[in-house]
């Protein structure tokens, strides 16, 4: 196979993978802010960095991934004064709500989850060696990174510090060198938790964070560094100046950045109120569909989230799992008769084999091109169309419909969506025509149409019989 190449936000062009250490993968995301639940923008940057993870380690690479929880920062501070509780516990709560909507979105828990406040030791000294090594002063307790120390600064986000300062109000932060210089270490406020340093009780900067926390679970070098596109300036261009000015080496080899997510046309914003919060969704959408719609597009492109985008994603689903299901009863239905058929071998034929593997790698072939889920599922459509084809010769055997239904199964997994049980489904089915018959004894007619409307627009097919009601896929 082709190496894997992956669009570098520091170069500005797709680069072949190499890592620093051959099959081994340092790869750091950074993680919410655990003031609130997280939105349906943050899912999608979530979820597709999850689905990297995923595919690097299909493709055969051991992955270390850490994603950070901060979980010490103005806006939780805020939100803690306004329900009257502490900042910890707080973050505390908010960090279990992270873990209980990720999990229901088949995000995989990261190899480490560090949490700012478990790392202020390291934080403290890590800015005392930034101030030693000539880059960084003190003000008033405040602690600040000089970045006319570090002669590269801008160079991810493409901006000479020229041009920086120009988006700065020259009266803010006076006690600052220079406006772009930017804060490690934050003096205490009144009634803010803090903790002892060297320059006075504080708390550390933002940007600070990431440098500590990559640096001892990762190293001071790493392979990837991922975040969402809005964080290129100034967290990410900060931590980079900040990190190589410590270790003098070359903080990330790639950096990738995820794309927006919009809101019917418009851009996603909290002040609007234009903007969808995961667990209210999932209260109401099948996990398994919103994981698909938000892959739907390269996780770099921007992405609009509309109700009949998910409805699409909805039918492009069952599509799927038509196929398994119906794999599943050709199955079932030869091996009733497996003693008058002929022996089924130890695999698929040569011609099965040939379509799962041309399936297979034309999957590959898209998702080695930069993690294109969009074009992955796109290669996931066509083998289903093929094997739909191929479905009801009269020469299929169990092994050609067992390879069949493995590659499928395998697919979907390696974008982390599971294959639905059938089980499930025939019962939710049951439970809506139950639903339906007491619809109908009680005259609700309105409900029983919206039962039979639902199922139809879900690909399946209502039929009133003498014996009762059933039900099958519509063709």
């Amino acid at each position: 196979m082709v190496a894997i190449v992956l669009y570098n936000s520091m170069s500005g062009k797709k680069e072949e993978l190499q890592t620093i250490e051959p099959g081994k993968i340092r790869f750091y995301a950074c993680g919410p802010t655990v003031y609130n639940y997280f939105h349906l923008g943050n899912a999608r940057m979530f979820i597709s960095f999850d689905t990297i993870r995923r595919y690097l380690e299909y493709r055969g690479y051991e992955v270390r991934f850490v994603q950070n929880f901060t979980d010490v920062d103005d806006r939780i501070i805020q939100r803690a004064n306004e329900l009257g509780i502490s900042p910890r516990e707080l973050a505390e709560k908010n960090i279990q709500d992270y873990f209980d909507d990720a999990a229901a979105l088949y995000i995989q828990p990261a190899t480490v989850h560090p949490r700012v406040t478990e790392c202020i030791p390291e934080i403290i000294q890590y800015i005392d060696d930034l101030i030693k090594g000539g880059h960084a002063y003190e003000r008033n307790g405040n602690v600040y990174f000089d970045t006319s120390s570090f002669d590269e600064y801008g160079k991810l986000s493409h901006q000479s510090p020229e041009d920086m300062r120009a988006g700065f109000r020259v009266d803010v932060q006076e006690e600052k060198d220079d406006p772009t210089d930017f804060a490690l270490w934050k003096a205490v406020k009144p009634g803010e938790e803090f903790w002892e340093s060297p320059w006075g009780p504080g708390r550390p900067g933002w940007h600070i964070e990431c440098s500590v926390m990559n640096a001892l679970y990762l190293g001071e070098e790493i392979d990837i560094h991922a975040g969402g596109r809005d964080l290129i300036f100034p967290h990410h261009e900060n931590e980079i100046a900040q990190s190589e000015a410590h270790s003098g080496e070359v903080f990330a080899r790639y950096w990738l950045h995820n794309g927006t997510l919009n809101i019917n046309g418009e851009k996603m914003s909290k002040s609007t109120g234009n903007f969808i919060m995961t667990r209210d969704l999932l209260e109401r959408q099948d996990p398994r569909t919103i994981r698909f719609f938000l892959l739907s597009a390269h996780y770099r492109h921007p992405l609009n989230y509309t109700e009949e985008a998910l409805v699409q994603a909805e039918q492009g689903l069952l599509r799927i799992d038509r196929l398994v299901q119906s794999i599943d009863h050709r199955i079932s239905a030869l091996k009733e008769i497996q003693d008058i058929v002929s022996v089924q071998g130890t695999g698929p034929r040569d011609t099965v084999a040939s379509d799962i593997e041309r399936i297979r790698t034309e999957f590959v072939t898209a998702m080695d091109d930069d993690f294109n889920t969009a074009d992955g599922i796109s290669a996931i459509f066509e083998g289903v169309r093929q094997i739909n084809s191929r479905l009801n010769e009269t020469d299929m055997t169990i092994a050609d419909l067992e390879g069949y239904r493995r590659v499928v199964v395998e697919l979907m997994s390696v974008i982390g969506i599971p294959e639905k049980q059938v089980q499930t489904l025939e019962e939710e089915v049951a439970e809506l025509i139950e639903e339906r018959i007491q619809a109908r004894k009680n005259r609700n007619f309105g409900r029983a149409d919206e039962i039979r409307d639902e199922l139809k627009h879900r690909g399946i097919i209502l039929e009133d019989t003498p014996q009762g009601t059933r039900w099958s896929f519509a063709e």
